[in-house]
């Protein structure tokens, strides 16, 4: 008998084990990036746990609308909305002051755009890793974009290799935590495809950078996205103010 039951405790603290490696946080601002990135560590089969930054960006609200309507859909049940306000204060992007414009469609990509935020995506890490080693995550997924994005400095495969190394470094010596990027490398009609392939819901995502009834079809987020989607031989399902065919 104590046999049997020495067995059993055994096989439930694998089993639990197994719960804890296989959980993982996603970083999901309601774009179409987070929204496949999501649903492929949905096709993974990871617990997930939906994380969404709230950072004083134009479209806060909107973004906080689509977090929600693809959590409900992926039945995201744990879920962290954090407010990092303290961005906006700090400035410098067109998506947290009014002052500056969003810029146009760049999709040549000739300089850093305007809707920069300094150094935003280490801070959602920071906050991501926090949240992973107390629930016990053992993955971190984000959308960032290398291949085909604006050129932001912290969407590169380089930037994300140094921070796992931070990691390594900054949490306990029993933590195993990894960010992953499985979207880092690809074109934006590839990540179209993909979210076509794990019948991802567009519809309730949102891209674009200056409006929150309509997306605007004119800023640089918004036209990428409407170029994958025309590459990508598809429409759109969001609706445009404008809505012009980007090559």
């Amino acid at each position: 008998m104590a046999f049997f039951l020495y067995l059993a405790e055994k096989l439930f603290t694998w089993k639990h084990l197994f719960i804890i490696e296989m959980k993982a946080v996603v970083l999901l601002s309601g774009g179409m990036d987070s929204l496949v990135t999501t649903a492929m560590a949905h096709a993974q089969g990871f617990e997930l746990a939906a994380m969404h930054v709230n950072y004083g960006q134009r479209t806060w609200q909107k973004e906080l609308e689509s977090f929600r309507s693809i959590c409900n859909h992926y039945n995201i049940g744990q879920r962290l909305e954090v407010n990092a306000d303290f961005l906006a204060q700090i400035g410098g992007s067109s998506l947290t002051d009014y002052s500056m414009p969003v810029g146009g469609a760049d999709l040549q990509g000739s300089s850093i755009p305007t809707s920069y935020v300094p150094f935003r995506n280490a801070g959602f890490l920071s906050m991501a890793v926090s949240w992973s080693e107390v629930i016990g995550a053992s993955k971190i997924f984000i959308g960032a974009v290398e291949e085909d994005s604006s050129g932001y400095p912290d969407c590169r495969k380089v930037f994300y290799d140094a921070f796992n190394k931070v990691i390594e470094l900054g949490t306990k010596p029993e933590t195993a935590i990894e960010i992953l990027t499985p979207l880092i490398e690809m074109q934006k009609s590839e990540i179209v495809g993909k979210g076509i392939e794990l019948s991802a819901p567009f519809a309730l995502s949102w891209s674009c950078y200056k409006s929150e009834g309509s997306a605007c079809g004119l800023c640089d987020s918004c036209a990428r996205r409407l170029r994958a989607f025309s590459q990508a031989g598809l429409r759109d399902p969001i609706d445009y103010e404008e809505r012009p065919l980007y090559i």
